[in-house]
């Protein structure tokens, strides 16, 4: 997981390693190559795949032609279909309103139609940007509990998350950046109990405890 203050250059990173901005310098490597420029659906091909803060789901579409869209570089028509129906037993929320317009939907299951699209393109890499954000607190409880799902079947992940305790909880490895720089790093569970994080990222009543 990636935790920081606003402004630390989190989001700016995940938007480097999928080439939505420039990167200003360094190497962005993946599985040993380097995926600086290429395009998006190269990248989706690679397994490199983002959930962007804010979801950026199809509104106007229903919650079953949101999760095809995350088949668009695949060819093999029968196991999309399979992948689908994995999604709403993951997501059995999705699957009794999947000819429901994503617009009409709640923040939390706006977010399960992100992440089960993302899902869909069968990363190696997932970029989480904020997932938690503008949910209710069950939903939330909900979101983190499929992360560990996800993260269980095998799949790479990167966060990046508001609520630093949920993620340090979460994580394997943390870092922690500050003006677009990583000023510690180390395994996740270390960096909960550090004081410096404890005090600068939950808060001096958790620093005091």
């Amino acid at each position: 997981c990636l935790i920081g203050a606003n402004g630390a250059g989190k989001s700016t990173t995940l938007r480097a390693i999928t080439g939505l901005v420039p990167a200003a310098a360094g190497q962005i490597e993946h599985q040993g190559d380097s995926i600086v420029g290429l395009p998006s659906h190269q990248l989706v091909r690679r397994g490199v795949v983002m959930v962007p803060e804010g979801r950026g789901i199809f509104p106007q579409l229903t919650i079953e032609e949101n999760l095809a869209m995350g088949a668009y570089t695949r060819k093999d028509h029968h196991e999309v279909r399979q992948d689908i129906e994995r999604i709403y037993t993951l997501f059995p929320r999705l699957a009794e309103r999947k000819k429901q317009s994503a617009g009409t939907l709640s923040g939390g299951e706006q977010q399960m139609v992100a992440m089960g699209r993302a899902m869909i393109s069968r990363p190696s890499l997932l970029l989480l940007d904020e997932p938690s954000m503008g949910l209710a607190p069950i939903m939330v409880e909900r979101i983190f509990e499929l992360i560990q799902t996800i993260a269980k079947e095998g799949v790479t992940i990167l966060l990046i998350e508001q609520n630093a305790r949920l993620a340090l909880e979460l994580g394997d490895r943390g870092y922690v950046m500050e003006s677009g720089r990583i000023i510690l790093e180390g395994p996740a569970a270390q960096l909960l109990h550090d004081p410096k994080v404890r005090a600068a990222y939950l808060g001096e009543e958790d620093f005091a405890a």
